[in-house]
């Protein structure tokens, strides 16, 4: 009945996060979206630029996917059915309170085919020694990208984790007005990244899709 409801009225239903602040969960028109107070967090235009970003690299059936940011796993389903990937996707996500809003509201829960673990990504990765073929960063509180992930050191061990002729899909930003950072980051990498740079994704997003030379 409440599914029903949804068309006529939104459902909204707010959880705190200390990370993320309050998020809020929304049931409309039958579908459930993920929000902080500024920006989609999950199964809206989050989930469009992402399927999008990823549309424009080959996707090997049995790769191995890292992904920096899980929110409410809203990339989960088109990875594996739309793109029909078979591997493994380990998802890292600093917040606890997110990791059980993706089970519990949409069911996205560890598998043979999915690990789901609890850290920040920066940690993660200083200590991960596995290279994957595919690495997307999706990491924002709120609606900024904290800096530490448009950094020197984040991404010479992110490359590092990269395997040859892999992929790196970046959600850079929203409605960015000053791309220094960015600029800076293409030049910083250019001998061992290709870097082609997407503007105004759905209307607001900056996407880096990179290639390991």
């Amino acid at each position: 009945m409440k599914k029903l409801l949804s068309y006529l009225l939104p459902f909204t239903k707010e959880i705190p996060s200390k990370i993320n602040g309050t998020l809020e969960i929304t049931l409309m028109n039958g579908k459930k979206v993920l929000d902080s107070q500024n920006a989609n967090y999950s199964y809206g235009t989050l989930q469009k630029l992402l399927t999008y970003g990823l549309s424009q690299i080959d996707i090997p059936e049995d790769s191995q996917i890292l992904l920096l940011g899980l929110g409410g796993g809203s990339i989960i389903h088109p990875l594996q059915e739309k793109f029909n990937h078979k591997g493994k996707i380990t998802a890292v996500e600093i917040d606890e309170v997110i990791i059980k809003i993706a089970k519990n509201e949409f069911d996205i829960t560890g598998s043979s085919t999915l690990e789901i673990i609890c850290d920040d990504a920066l940690h993660y990765i200083n200590q991960c020694t596995k290279q994957f073929e595919i690495i997307i960063i999706d990491i924002f509180i709120d609606n900024q990208v904290p800096e530490p992930f448009y950094e020197e050191e984040f991404w010479k061990k992110t490359i590092d984790l990269i395997s040859p002729e892999g992929k790196v899909v970046f959600n850079a930003g929203i409605n960015l007005k000053e791309n220094t950072k960015i600029k800076q980051l293409k030049s910083k990498f250019e001998s061992q990244i290709e870097f082609i740079q997407y503007n105004n994704v759905q209307g607001t997003n900056t996407l880096l899709i990179g290639e390991k030379k």
